[in-house]
């Protein structure tokens, strides 16, 4: 199938859209590899998918080619508009284009949703903890499909133990399952980054272990802000006795925060309102 629009690298040139470091912005131009993207997505004609930092919209008409009944984009740099609009002209009444930060932008009110986005680099993981710290759940995501830089999507699948588990894990596998699909080289963007990327896939945990996303917030940050260090030490810095603590969570006072299970810091979390 093909959309009747120009290559995406026309599509930069006729709008003079050169990726800018500041925004975080590598482009995907390949659109055999944006729409095995977009497939992971799994888009029908009765979803409605959000994209974060859709550039010159070589994932947007991806995901639009692939079936995705309904398209809205987020986009920052207005350079990029007009290619955006140009799609919506291709695809009437299936695009909607918002011209915004996607960091202020309120999801939790949007109708139920999915999310695909190759995510600017410098705010890919403010957004996913945004996405994971909903203050009801489920939330109005169904699945978020993420490009991410393949050292921070190793860290949402990271098993306990690993060198790569931390607050970032513990908070997705918290209230989510993710996996890894699939890696993408650096010379598959424009600019080059000077990373590996990974595309990850989550979806909600219908019945998550209830507890304030504050407290388990505190903790992490906490114990992986002194990961070396045992618990009767590194949770010191919440200003309680952390042995009263680990005692009321029944955890060893002497783990490491590397060793410490999601569920267990979800038993810190919830003892911690319970202390003087």
């Amino acid at each position: 199938m093909d959309d009747g629009l120009p290559p995406l690298r026309e599509v930069i040139a006729a709008h003079g859209l050169s990726a800018k470091k500041a925004l975080g912005q590598n482009f995907l131009l390949d659109l055999n590899l944006t729409r095995k993207i977009a497939r992971a997505a799994q888009p029908g004609p009765e979803d409605h998918i959000f994209e974060v930092g859709p550039g010159p919209g070589g994932l947007t008409r991806a995901l639009l080619m692939e079936g995705a009944g309904h398209v809205t984009v987020i986009e920052k740099d207005p350079r990029c508009l007009q290619a955006l609009e140009d799609i919506a002209a291709a695809y009437p009444d299936q695009l909607t284009i918002v011209h915004d930060d996607a960091m202020g932008f309120d999801f939790a009110s949007a109708a139920p949703h999915k999310v695909a986005a190759n995510l600017p680099y410098n705010v890919g993981t403010a957004l996913l903890t945004g996405w994971l710290s909903a203050p009801v759940w489920p939330p109005r995501w169904q699945s978020l499909t993420l490009l991410f830089q393949k050292e921070v999507a190793q860290r949402l699948v990271a098993p306990v133990g690993s060198k790569a588990y931390g607050r970032l894990s513990v908070l997705t596998q918290w209230r989510a399952e993710a996996s890894l699909l699939f890696d993408i080289g650096p010379k598959a963007f424009t600019p080059p980054p000077k990373v590996t990327s990974a595309l990850v896939y989550i979806t909600p945990t219908e019945a998550p272990q209830s507890v304030s996303v504050d407290a388990l917030s505190r903790i992490t940050a906490a114990a992986f802000g002194q990961r070396r260090k045992m618990l009767r030490q590194s949770l010191k810095s919440l200003g309680i006795d952390p042995i009263a603590l680990c005692e009321a969570a029944e955890l060893d006072p002497t783990t490491r925060a590397d060793a410490v299970p999601v569920a267990d810091y979800v038993s810190l979390a919830r003892a911690l309102p319970l202390l003087p």
